[in-house]
């Protein structure tokens, strides 16, 4: 998937990034208008354009897999010139997209539906955070998970730059374990075995605590937003995370490693290949009822809490 990611990456780089210029490269694939959908939000801290692609066969039956390519923005202008780390969600997301796209042009049908989601901002701003700064976006958390999380995803793949730490050292991808409903479970087995047979290597996982899978705006650390659409919906949410072996900046430029975004990609697109052929389990429904019968539900988990009030 080099090509896609490349392209991806051509198309994001520049101050004129925008849905235009995606939508007409995207439509290269095969993809008609009404599969691609553009809203463009202003916040209190700029604008941005959100973009939801929908791959489907004609009569799909399999289950709904969504991707969400997760940022504050793929660019720091006027402070840094050039793609920022920060954008790898949004190059994955829209790099699966194109593949989807292709194969499906060329005869490959996936049983169900692929809903692939993600927002461009060339101009979003530098906030402080340990060990580097992140990137901000110019809209707040609820909106990007209002735009991007879909309610047709029965299950996600969260894609989200994670380089700004000392948690997870190493270049490539991680996964983590599923979220759901306030529940970090166990490490899905089958993703595992996706990614062991995409990397050719062990499988490496990212570690997620609680404060994690919380809504940004309650005040706690978090290790970034890759968990974030877990606070918006009852589906099973998978973190994708690009790494790197030393902390970098989300606002840092050239430091988009093209090799290891076409692994997280290629780990996308077999997944959705498994998942929408019923070969893929994100998590073991009849385990997660006897977690929630035992000790209750933690879906409070998604709101703000006490002090902030639902969600």
């Amino acid at each position: 998937m080099l090509r896609e990611v490349v392209e991806a990456m051509e198309l994001l780089e520049g101050a004129d990034a925008g849905s235009q210029a995606t939508r007409e490269w995207l439509r290269t694939f095969g993809l008609q208008e009404d599969e691609i959908q553009v809203t463009q939000i202003e916040g209190e801290k700029g604008t941005t354009e959100f973009i939801k692609v929908t791959i489907s066969p004609e009569g799909a039956t399999g289950p709904t897999l969504g991707i969400i390519g997760r940022l504050g923005g793929v660019g720091a202008r006027p402070h840094k010139l050039g793609l920022v780390s920060d954008a790898d969600g949004a190059i994955v997301a829209l790099a699966c997209a194109a593949k989807l796209a292709r194969m499906r042009a060329r005869g490959d049908l996936l049983p169900g539906t692929v809903i692939i989601s993600t927002h461009i901002c060339p101009h979003a701003p530098i906030i402080p955070h340990d060990p580097t700064p992140f990137m901000g976006a110019p809209v707040d958390m609820a909106a990007m998970n209002r735009y991007e999380v879909d309610p047709r995803m029965e299950a996600i793949l969260s894609i989200d730059a994670t380089k700004g730490n000392w948690i997870l050292n190493r270049r490539g991808f991680a996964i983590t374990p599923t979220v759901k409903e306030g529940y970090i479970l166990r490490v899905s087995p089958d993703l595992l075995e996706i990614m062991r047979f995409v990397a050719g290597e062990p499988p490496a996982v990212l570690p997620i605590t609680t404060q994690d899978i919380t809504p940004y705006g309650n005040g706690l650390y978090h290790i970034n937003s890759i968990m974030q659409p877990a606070c918006a919906t009852s589906a099973p949410v998978v973190g994708v995370a690009t790494c790197a072996s030393t902390p970098i900046p989300g606002c840092a430029t050239g430091a988009n490693h093209p090799l290891s975004l076409e692994q997280a990609a290629r780990f996308c697109v077999e997944v959705a290949k498994a998942f929408s052929r019923g070969e893929c389990s994100f998590y073991d429904p009849e385990e997660f009822r006897k977690l929630v019968s035992l000790y209750g539900s933690m879906r409070h988990l998604q709101t703000l809490g006490k002090q902030g009030g639902d969600r």
